[in-house]
């Protein structure tokens, strides 16, 4: 989901009963392909020794399509269908997402042409829009009691399965920061804004002297930055979802909305330690990983699907990176100040329209091989490197980035808030975010790109 997306998703027209959604983290920020066809990568060795699952006889031959809007896992994708295909004899073709096209976009082509895939990677936004009149149902699947708390249902029905939970933040690189100040980094000790900026102003004074990097993307600064204004509200999607209709609404006076300004602090504190602020909108991406790995920065705002960038620019997963949160104010009592959002953030959509009866079976099996099978567990987490939404998942990811965010997840230092919004939010609002990174705009001006977009949505 890195390009620009055409349709748009009218929460409202919809009885949408959210456990919890994501719409924020996905293949966002690959400027260049992970899965590099010529570069020699150690594989993850699966055991295929234990295999208990229960394979339906009868789908042997059947031919399933997947299609896959997370860029960075094709490959893994493909070896997790072959390694399902040899035992079940069922044959999943992974069907990527091309680069320019985004992938609501192009399932929506994909069905006007008559031959859409049986499964689908989507967003949460995108698989809302279509599940009401595309989705089959999933609600009896088995899978469905292993994902509580990770469920997105539409009209009281399970319209697709979690894939993946991502979380964003504050990603630091210890090592520098430790080499920087002489001293041990304790990520827990930073429990305010002003912690922080304290925090910056010692690395500054050790000669690191812009030590944050700030991404231009559009979906970076319109989704991964802004959405905070609404799931930081209280730290529910519920929550979220109240500020957001009272704001289409009219209700919500945002000059004055708390959660709006502290955000606009914090941001404005991130633009002053950016490393590119001479030209920010001219930062290159992968550059920003190149800068954290070797120390020219100490920070950057991203969500753990950056680890591909950072092992790419020399990380090693003994390495020690984590996540601080997105610092609102200076109460170190609220949650905000110490926990990092993380949340579902690839969804899978079984198509109910095209597929046969014999497809949707064999794409139901798939998903519950992923849940319950050894080696399917495996997989998801060893050679798709994701963190699992499913509680009988025994492994952990191993990158320094997932496995922080699993910690906290199982340790409850993360809130689980992710708010529908329509699909070209992070588009429009994003490109507004760009003037105000660029000063090219100041905080009213930016308050009134806010309420205009959300007034164009009643």
């Amino acid at each position: 989901m890195k390009r620009k997306v055409s349709g748009k998703v009218i929460a409202t027209a919809l009885t949408v009963s959210l456990l919890t959604t994501s719409l924020t983290g996905c293949t966002f920020g690959f400027a260049s392909d992970p899965d590099d066809p010529n570069e020699v990568a150690e594989e993850v060795p699966i055991d295929t020794s234990v295999d208990t699952f229960a394979y339906d006889s009868s789908l042997s031959g059947t031919s399933i399509t997947l299609l896959n809007s997370k860029a960075e896992i094709q490959v893994a994708l493909e070896k997790m269908s072959a390694a399902y295909e040899e035992k079940s004899g069922v044959h999943v073709e992974v069907m990527p997402v091309t680069d320019g096209d985004s992938p609501y976009t192009k399932v929506v082509s994909l069905y006007n042409s008559g031959n859409p895939p049986t499964l689908a990677i989507l967003d949460t936004t995108d698989v809302i829009a279509l599940a009401e009149e595309k989705a089959a149902d999933l609600s009896d699947e088995p899978w469905t009691a292993q994902a509580q708390g990770y469920l997105t249902e539409v009209n009281g029905k399970v319209c697709c399965f979690p894939l993946c939970i991502e979380g964003r933040g504050i990603i630091y690189n210890k090592a520098v920061i430790e080499e920087a100040l002489g001293r041990e980094f304790d990520p827990a000790s930073i429990r305010t804004q002003d912690g922080f900026v304290a925090l910056l102003e010692e690395l500054k004074a050790a000669g690191i002297s812009r030590p944050v990097s700030m991404a231009k993307e559009d979906w970076s600064l319109g989704a991964h930055h802004l959405q905070y204004i609404y799931e930081l509200y209280d730290g529910t999607t519920a929550g979220g979802q109240q500020k957001i209709e009272e704001i289409k609404a009219g209700t919500l006076d945002l000059e004055s909305y708390g959660r709006l300004q502290e955000f606009l602090n914090m941001f404005d504190i991130l633009k002053a330690y950016n490393v590119a602020q001479g030209d920010p909108l001219g930062a290159d991406y992968d550059e920003m990983a190149i800068d954290l790995a070797d120390g020219k920065t100490a920070f950057w705002f991203n969500g753990n699907w950056a680890w591909p960038n950072l092992a790419e620019a020399g990380a090693e997963e003994s390495d020690e990176y984590g996540f601080l949160p997105y610092f609102m104010n200076n109460d170190e009592s609220d949650f905000a100040n110490s926990q990092i959002q993380a949340s579902p953030s690839k969804q899978v959509m079984v198509d109910r329209i095209v597929a046969s009866d014999k497809q949707q079976a064999a794409a139901k099996e798939f998903l519950n091989w992923i849940v319950f099978s050894e080696i399917g567990q495996q997989m998801l987490v060893k050679t798709c490197n994701v963190i699992p939404p499913f509680h009988n998942n025994p492994y952990e990811p191993a990158d320094p980035l997932s496995a922080d965010i699993y910690a906290r997840v199982q340790s409850g230092d993360a809130f689980n808030a992710s708010v529908i919004v329509p699909n070209d939010h992070w588009a429009v609002l994003g490109a507004a975010m760009q003037k105000y990174l660029a000063d090219r705009s100041d905080r009213s001006e930016l308050i009134s790109a806010i309420e205009e977009y959300w007034a164009q949505q009643n």
